[in-house]
């Protein structure tokens, strides 16, 4: 008996692997899936400006990272009591001005660098809505509480967002012309726009990705919003605000995203690159016992096996770790 209807997922034809770059770029969500393929060891940056929702934020990071943007005094903003950029998450902030901007300009050539050379680009787009400075009309990422009086907020047409995402693809395929771009549409409800608004909102993206996705063979749909809402669809797997989807149901989405987008033996060493995730969390209640010192022994030669069998994998920090802790 079936007691939800089944989501035909289909299978990149080339799918991604452990020596690939992944770059990911998007709303919250965007983070579940960056943290869970750095977890287990593949090669990912993820978003260099912090969280972005909307598509116009996105797209206008993306080409700041191809052109290398050095930002200077003259795009922050002093707001209270720190320095801020409305392009960046609030992560970025600082009280001091210099350190703000050295920050900013470490990631913006950190993103340059890592995007030429990236083979997977991961976008996860959360809303519409965009907000633009009312005395200027530019677009902003992040309003860091600012007064509200302040902006503009305007729902994107698909029109938009087809023109928008569709420049910003122009001039990453002339910048990298080997990458390949997978969309997301981000299963967390933008419940503060109201939920007739979010609806309307997520619809306009879901458009606009497929249009790109029937436009470019090198751009792909992940259904994760439609595995939440139409596979899940029960409240039971959200958090308690109603809004975000909770450990099982991203879990789901991240299975999902492995069976469907990794490569069989790639995934064959996730199983074991998780293993040592695992170890390496493991808190000892008597460290100085000889039986915990084995267990880190036996980590530490299980961790370099697996580094000599697969040198592409990153494990210095777990070699480290366990052998500083025998």
């Amino acid at each position: 008996m079936e007691f939800y209807l089944p989501l035909n997922i289909s299978s990149l034809s080339e799918p991604i692997k452990y020596p690939d770059k992944l770059l990911l770029i998007g709303s919250c969500f965007t983070e579940h899936i960056g943290n869970y393929l750095q977890e287990l060891k593949f090669d990912v940056l993820q978003n260099p400006n912090g969280i972005l929702f909307d598509p116009l934020s996105v797209s206008n990071s993306l080409v700041s990272y191809i052109q290398n943007k050095q930002y200077t005094d003259n795009d922050l903003i002093y707001l209270n009591e720190l320095w801020q950029s409305w392009q960046h998450h609030s992560s970025y902030s600082n009280i001091n001005k210099e350190d703000c901007l050295k920050n900013i300009n470490a990631s913006q050539m950190r993103a340059h660098t890592f995007l030429k050379q990236t083979k997977w680009l991961i976008i996860t787009l959360g809303t519409s809505f965009s907000y633009q400075l009312i005395e200027n009309n530019k677009a902003v990422g992040n309003c860091h509480r600012a007064p509200a009086q302040l902006f503009h907020k305007h729902l994107m047409t698909i029109e938009e967002i087809n023109t928008t995402l569709d420049n910003c693809l122009f001039q990453l395929f002339h910048f990298n012309p080997d990458l390949r771009v997978i969309f997301t549409v981000s299963p967390v409800r933008h419940t503060r726009d109201g939920v007739v608004e979010n609806n309307r909102s997520k619809a306009r993206l879901i458009e606009s990705v497929h249009h790109l996705v029937n436009k470019f063979d090198r751009i792909h749909y992940f259904p994760a919003y439609e595995l939440v809402i139409d596979v899940l669809r029960d409240y039971r797997f959200y958090d308690l605000d109603m809004v975000h989807p909770n450990y099982q149901a991203t879990s789901f989405v991240l299975e999902n995203f492995a069976e469907h987008y990794i490569e069989p033996a790639s995934r064959a060493i996730m199983q074991e690159v998780k293993k040592i995730a695992i170890a390496r969390k493991h808190k000892a209640f008597q460290p100085a016992t000889n039986a915990h010192k084995q267990f880190l022994q036996t980590q530490l030669l299980r961790t370099q096996e697996l580094k000599n069998k697969y040198p592409f994998l990153d494990l210095e920090d777990e070699l480290k770790y366990f052998a500083r802790a025998l």
